[in-house]
């Protein structure tokens, strides 16, 4: 994968260490390796946002970026891949992901009643918690395993192509 290409979409370390209100965080956010491109930041990184971006909890890209600290891959890229889940597309994934979790639990998956409403959400949420965390955890892990190896694979292959084409040059 080019650098450049991610370049283009995520803010400078040097950009985040001018603004006001990232200076609490500071040894932390200044952190070189957070803002590194390199095949086992951005594989990481992939990892850890397609990870989060499947739990039905708020402040995803929160737990998304403390965990991308903590393991010191590119915090950018694992912060804007929760956004995989945004208002559009979050009724069909959890959706997916419940169906999963009450396959792998042995439940029926019939919504009896069902209503696109937060007031149906909240009453019904008792029943379906358990099989939307358990699909939502197993989706979580199946594209988090699927990114890392997509971008290793993919990274390699660019790499690759690059030293064939100089190889071809020379």
């Amino acid at each position: 994968m080019p650098k450049k290409f991610f370049k283009k979409f995520v803010p400078s370390a040097q950009d985040m260490k001018k603004k006001k209100t990232y200076r609490f965080l500071g040894k932390w956010l200044h952190d070189s390796a957070i803002w590194h491109f390199n095949r086992r930041s951005v594989a990481g990184a992939f990892a850890i946002g397609l990870f989060f971006a499947w739990f039905p909890i708020p402040s995803q890209i929160v737990y998304s970026s403390i965990t991308a600290v903590y393991f010191r891959v590119n915090l950018p890229i694992s912060a804007s891949l929760v956004w995989i889940t945004n208002p559009i597309t979050i009724p069909p994934l959890f959706y997916s992901a419940y169906r999963l979790g009450c396959f792998l639990l042995g439940e029926d998956a019939s919504m009896q009643g069902f209503e696109m409403s937060i007031e149906w959400f909240t009453n019904s949420f008792g029943q379906i918690w358990q099989p939307l965390m358990v699909g939502s955890l197993s989706l979580g892990v199946i594209s988090g395993a699927l990114g890392y190896i997509l971008i290793h694979l993919m990274w390699r292959l660019h790499i690759m192509i690059r030293w064939k084409n100089r190889k071809n040059k020379h």
